[in-house]
């Protein structure tokens, strides 16, 4: 990331939330997916939106001025980045990612990370996941928006480790089964027991079923980290949990995981993870801000530090790639056969 010189830059980054939040109401309205392939006017937009003609093209020029739209006289068109990513139905589509966990309930959090930074603020605002997804319609809300976010680096994942040798994977904390299922797609022979709270688990169900994979795809309900996990496991995954916890919790879930898993299995952690020199990426570690602003004693991970957890719980060849360009790493070790 280019150093900061000049106060336009600064605004760039002081004002960055108004072009989010341009991107979100575009997404809630529609706006994207209504342009995939046909340019229209403002008017036409508003129209379709059902909003008044003023909102929609001050909107649209906002999203021109940051590149997600593109202007030939009077008509606005989707860039190619907005045809391929925020296009509903697209091969590639997060939109729904993006409006419903980022916008309604991660942009909530941040505005409560002054107060606990500087240890001022109210316990009941940084209640725990358990506490959290207690709650059916956060529950919903939060795993619509992750299932959407996890099939893409689903497929990445099955392609990136050779899961050949396991026929029974833990998915630790595995939401409604977006990993899973990418899994199971990729491995004919892989079976997948997730554990995560009980309003995730009733969704996951659903999700699971439609795509045909119930009986290969299985669910307990309870917090993870009362280590109530099925034994003898050829693997276990753990995606985007270690910077869900506390850090102090950490080390127990490695252990656990070399506990419950067979000879020679594999070990697996996918999280937002900034560099060892901690340099960036700048996405991975506003993640890492983000999740700090709902668990006060989160702890920002680093590949070292991970691959020294892991080794501390005995796995070996440890190796590391990144999934998520410039925002997530996945290192696996497998546990030794003696």
């Amino acid at each position: 990331m280019e150093t900061v010189t000049k106060a336009e830059q600064i605004s760039n980054i002081a004002f960055g939330f108004m072009a989010s939040k341009a991107l979100f109401v575009a997404l809630h309205c529609n706006i994207f997916t209504n342009l995939s392939g046909e340019a229209k006017s403002a008017k036409r937009l508003a129209k379709e939106a059902g909003v008044p003609e003023n909102r929609i093209s001050t909107i649209c020029t906002a999203l021109n001025s940051i590149g997600l739209l593109e202007r030939n006289d009077d008509l606005y068109s989707n860039s190619d980045g907005a045809e391929s990513f925020l296009v509903k139905g697209a091969p590639y589509d997060f939109g729904d990612y993006l409006r419903l966990q980022i916008d309604r309930q991660m942009y909530g959090f941040m505005q409560q990370l002054e107060g606990v930074v500087t240890d001022n603020i109210k316990p009941d605002y940084i209640d725990s996941y358990a506490k959290w997804m207690d709650d059916k319609e956060e529950a919903k809300l939060y795993s619509e928006s992750q299932h959407a976010g996890s099939l893409g680096p689903g497929r990445s994942l099955a392609r990136m480790i050779d899961f050949s040798g396991v026929d029974h994977l833990l998915d630790v904390a595995g939401g409604t089964g977006g990993l899973a299922i990418r899994l199971c797609q990729e491995n004919p022979n892989l079976r997948v027991t997730i554990i995560d709270f009980p309003h995730v688990v009733s969704l996951g169900k659903e999700k699971v079923k439609d795509a045909d994979l119930s009986d290969r795809i299985s669910f307990i309900g309870g917090n993870a980290l009362d280590y109530n996990w099925p034994t003898n496991v050829d693997a276990v995954l753990m995606s985007y949990l270690y910077n869900g916890v506390p850090g102090k919790s950490i080390p127990e879930l490695a252990r656990q995981a070399d506990r419950v898993m067979n000879p020679g299995g594999i070990y697996i952690v996918h999280d937002f993870m900034v560099e060892n020199d901690r340099s960036g990426p700048h996405l991975a570690a506003l993640w890492q801000l983000q999740h700090l602003a709902f668990t006060p004693t989160a702890k920002s991970i680093t590949p070292s530090w991970v691959s020294g957890i892991m080794q501390d719980a005995g796995f070996l060849e440890i190796k590391e790639k990144v999934l998520i360009p410039g925002m997530t790493k996945v290192l696996w070790g497998k546990k030794s056969t003696k």
